[in-house]
């Protein structure tokens, strides 16, 4: 039987000059770096409704219709991109959907005094919800009261809406989220190894970040909570790569006390080059069947880890190795390494 092991494909020992190519490496991560910035300050996210706001009504159903079809007959409402979802009930006996979208901006600013453009606001959010229960109602067959075993009417469809200020908290709070895993892992980091280990790899960090939302910045896809819990595994799955390649590094500065630095950087990129690959292509696999196959639902978050998992594998070769000859990584016996040229 012919083998397709990735084991035998790739070779045992690779010698790839790596650290050769951390200057081009390094112009590549500064230019997407400094447009993910430009991008951030003109074009901007484009929030969901979790971050800006928008109408949420859910309704139980006896059997689950098709959330596609609902999805699109929303979405031909023309009131923005919708979401729906299952959700979890405390009677197990039900099926619950959330169906949510966007605040609906007036096509011409109302004017008035503020009590007049607030009711004028309210009017046209109300009308909106109308529309759409009326959609599920008439095209799904889901009714807005349900009569229970006591013949008592029942709202089965319940209608909330999400302010400005609690989706600007939840902006703030994913902010600060992601800000503060950073933060814990360069105390990591500097705990188990030593604080250029831990800057360098908050540096990639930053950098992986950056890009992933340069991306959804460039396309415009929609940022919501789910994304931000997808940046939070991007940083844990680069930071696990960062921390073999490092663990090797410091591993073969013990070893090979009067070998040069960048050659000891780019023995450890490649003895752990394997594993990297292997991991990452497992890792994709995965992904990629979550992508194609888990529905509108799940597209925006597999898409971020695919990204990420690609800016991880990167950051943690060409980004996290080389930024220890910038910062004088020491060598254990407390001398610091001069660099010079690369032989591997």
């Amino acid at each position: 039987m012919f083998d397709i092991s990735m084991v035998k494909v790739l070779p045992m020992k690779p010698r790839v000059p790596f650290i050769k190519m951390r200057i081009i490496a390094g112009i590549i991560s500064i230019i997407a770096v400094l447009a993910s910035l430009f991008l951030f300050f003109t074009e901007g996210l484009n929030y969901g409704i979790d971050f800006k706001g928008g109408s949420v009504v859910q309704f139980t159903v006896d059997e689950m219709p098709d959330l596609e079809a609902i999805r699109k007959a929303g979405n031909a409402l023309d009131i923005g991109s919708v979401q729906v979802q299952t959700i979890s009930l405390s009677d197990g006996d039900k099926s619950g959907v959330r169906f949510s979208y966007p605040l609906q901006d007036p096509k011409e600013p109302f004017e008035g005094s503020e009590s007049e453009i607030a009711l004028k606001d309210a009017a046209l959010q109300q009308e909106t919800l109308t529309r759409v229960q009326t959609m599920l109602e008439t095209e799904f067959g889901i009714p807005r009261v349900k009569i229970d075993d006591e013949g008592v009417e029942q709202v089965n469809m319940s209608a909330s809406v999400i302010g400005s200020k609690v989706s600007g908290e939840l902006r703030t709070k994913g902010m600060i989220a992601v800000v503060a895993s950073l933060a814990m892992v360069l105390l990591y980091i500097w705990i188990r190894f030593e604080w250029q280990f831990a800057l360098g790899a908050v540096m990639a960090l930053a950098h992986d970040v950056a890009l992933t939302l340069g991306v959804f910045e460039l396309f415009q896809i929609e940022f919501n909570l789910a994304i931000v819990a997808a940046i939070l595994t991007i940083v844990g799955y680069s930071l696990n790569d960062t921390v073999i390649v490092y663990d090797r590094i410091r591993e073969n500065l013990r070893k090979y006390k009067k070998m040069l630095l960048p050659d000891v950087l780019n023995l450890s990129i490649n003895d752990t080059l394997s594993r990297t690959i292997m991991t990452s292509v497992t890792t994709l696999l995965a992904l990629l069947s979550l992508y194609i196959l888990g529905g509108e639902g799940l597209r925006g978050f597999s898409f971020a880890m695919i990204w990420g998992v690609f800016v991880g594998t990167y950051s943690s070769i060409f980004v996290a190795s080389p930024l220890l000859l910038l910062l004088g990584v020491k060598r254990p016996s407390g001398e610091p390494t001069i660099e010079t040229a690369v032989t591997a």
